[in-house]
């Protein structure tokens, strides 16, 4: 029960910083923050990805790159180009990369406004400390599972960052249903939200880039743009005017 618990609480942490700081901060500049908070939001999202931390630069720069190219050769992350789940999940990674090191051009225009702190990510970006968190997961897993299928779980928590991920771009362009027609595959995985953070609307969400709230009717749910609304009231944000 207690690893159940702690896998629980690591897939809405770590999905809770990928969805609001990732997507909505560093890709979409649905609000702003101060240079301090923003530190704090960096070391949240390595602390709770620990193993699979992404950097929020590549990854705004990544999915700006999808919208611009959904279904197309160009899309980092598209299903319609890959064999499987996990071919696309190495595709991924291997395009990531590339764009962190700077081995893939992109162009000034998918670089604005996106968060940077390059001397964090020297420290945390790194082979040795993804492969010291796989340690201390191993470390919980041998204190805490009672059973031996709860192993099961400890490949996705050595992921965790890279699945949530894989499970929106993946899933999102093949199974569900659409409130609007597009000119890509893009759907909404779930018609209530709780797994995701608001993020299985994507067929939504690709129509309305710029839209705060990916929840469009009236049992859509996205806790994700809660917990935007809950951070502007702390003063911890300033949400930006939809479009």
């Amino acid at each position: 029960m207690a690893i159940l618990i702690f896998f629980i609480l690591h897939w809405y942490i770590s999905l809770f910083f990928q969805s609001v700081f990732h997507h909505r901060y560093a890709a979409h500049n649905a609000f702003t923050m101060s240079k301090a908070w923003e530190k704090v939001f960096y070391i949240g999202c390595f602390l709770s990805q620990g193993s699979s931390y992404i950097s929020a630069n590549t990854y705004g720069i990544m999915h700006r790159l999808h919208h611009e190219h959904t279904d197309q050769e160009e899309d980092p992350h598209s299903p319609h180009f890959t064999r499987n789940a996990m071919h696309m999940m190495w595709v991924t990674r291997n395009n990531y990369l590339d764009i962190y090191t700077g081995k893939t051009p992109v162009a000034d225009k998918y670089r604005k406004n996106l968060p940077s702190w390059v001397a964090f990510e020297r420290l945390t970006h790194t082979f040795w400390m993804r492969a010291l968190f796989v340690g201390i997961y191993i470390a919980i897993y041998a204190l805490l599972a009672t059973a031996w299928w709860q192993y099961l779980l400890l490949p996705l928590t050595i992921t965790m960052g890279a699945f949530q991920g894989l499970c929106i771009n993946w899933w999102a362009h093949r199974f569900g249903y659409e409130n609007y027609k597009m000119d890509n595959t893009s759907k909404n995985i779930l018609p209530v939200d709780l797994v995701f953070w608001g993020e299985a609307y994507h067929n939504n969400h690709h129509k309305n880039p710029g839209r705060q709230n990916n929840a469009v009717r009236w049992f859509e749910l996205d806790p994700g743009y809660w917990s935007m609304r809950g951070l502007q009231k702390l003063g911890i944000i300033r949400m930006a005017r939809s479009h």
